[in-house]
């Protein structure tokens, strides 16, 4: 369990990855669950504590973003989940593309231009086209992949800029 504690200004996206886990913030004042699949978001603006307890065997990958301190400080908190099911998806070949946020999304940032899709990669080759002036980050849940040439392992982080293609 990770205790009461406090966050202001950024957003702060958990995506549970396996099992389940509770979270608690200062403005619901009571304890959500979460399942495998569900993401949740905490817009922490001008001030808010909260506390996540992860279940036996759960797992989250977090990732924080500014979306811009100067005018988010000013902003009241807020707090949604999405239950796995919410997210649109669709099938390129033999891989599976979940968008978690971004087009067709339901989820809701003030962070601007963020996407976050979960690929499935069947068996053989998948390409994602790079645009030009875009960051673009991987986190890979298992396997092994090559992204520009480099070979990335389970549980890596990577960050790419400049690439033609993932």
């Amino acid at each position: 369990m990770f205790g009461l504690h406090p966050h202001q200004g950024f957003e702060i996206c958990s995506f549970v990855l396996k099992g389940q886990i509770r979270h608690y913030d200062t403005q619901l004042k009571e304890w959500r669950p979460l399942s495998a699949g569900d993401v949740q978001i905490i817009r922490a603006g001008s001030g808010i504590s909260h506390s996540e307890w992860l279940g036996k065997d759960g797992e989250i990958f977090q990732i924080w973003f500014d979306p811009n301190l100067e005018t988010t400080l000013s902003k009241p908190a807020s707090y949604d989940d999405y239950k796995a099911s919410d997210f649109p998806e669709k099938q390129i070949g033999e891989s599976r593309i979940k968008t978690l946020v971004g087009p067709g999304s339901p989820f809701q940032m003030d962070t601007p231009g963020v996407e976050v899709f979960q690929v499935e990669i069947g068996s053989g080759e998948f390409r994602l086209k790079a645009q030009e002036g875009k960051i673009y980050s991987a986190y890979l849940l298992a396997g092994t992949a090559i992204i520009n040439g480099e070979i990335i392992q389970q549980f890596d982080f990577v960050l790419v800029a400049g690439a033609r293609s993932l």
